[in-house]
C-alpha cells in the first residue's frame, strides 16, 4: 500500500468518527468558516482602486483580527482554523492598508490625476468631456 492510499485511508476512517461530527457541528467550525468572508474580501479588493479603500475601517479590521487572532490561541481548546483566518485577514488587511497610505500620503493619488489628465486629448485643448456613466 502506498503512502498516500493509506494517508486517504486514515483521512476517511477519520471523517467517520465521531469525533470528526463533532467538530463539524459546532461553533469551533462553523465561526470561522464564516469569517472567512472578511480575508477573502479583503484579497479580492486588492484589484480594486485604491481611492475607494477606507482608512478607518481597515485601522478597525486589522485591529480586530489582531484581537481575535490571539483569543483564538488563548481558548481551550485552541482555534487553529480561527487564528489562521484572522492572521490571513491582517495580513490582507495591512496590505490595504499600504495601499490606502501610498495612495493618499505618498503621492500615488497626484501621480494618477496627472496621468489621466495628459492621456486625454480634450484635456489639453479645454473642450470638456461628458461624465462616465457608472
Amino acid at each position: 500500500m502506498g503512502v498516500t492510499e493509506e494517508v486517504l485511508k486514515k483521512a476517511k476512517d477519520y471523517v467517520k468518527t465521531k469525533e470528526f461530527r463533532d467538530y463539524v457541528t459546532s461553533t469551533h467550525f462553523w465561526g470561522p468558516v464564516a469569517n472567512w468572508g472578511l480575508p477573502l474580501a479583503a484579497l479580492r479588493d486588492m484589484k480594486a482602486s485604491p481611492e475607494l479603500i477606507s482608512g478607518r475601517m481597515t485601522t478597525a479590521l486589522i485591529l480586530y483580527s489582531m484581537t481575535f487572532m490571539r483569543f483564538a490561541y488563548r481558548v481551550q481548546p485552541r482555534n487553529m482554523l480561527l487564528m489562521a483566518c484572522h492572521f490571513t485577514n491582517v495580513v490582507a488587511q495591512s496590505v490595504q492598508a499600504g495601499r490606502y497610505i501610498n495612495y493618499h500620503y505618498l503621492g500615488d493619488a497626484q501621480r494618477a490625476t496627472a496621468a489621466k489628465g495628459s492621456a486625454t486629448p480634450a484635456a489639453s485643448s479645454g473642450v470638456q468631456c461628458p461624465p462616465k456613466a457608472f
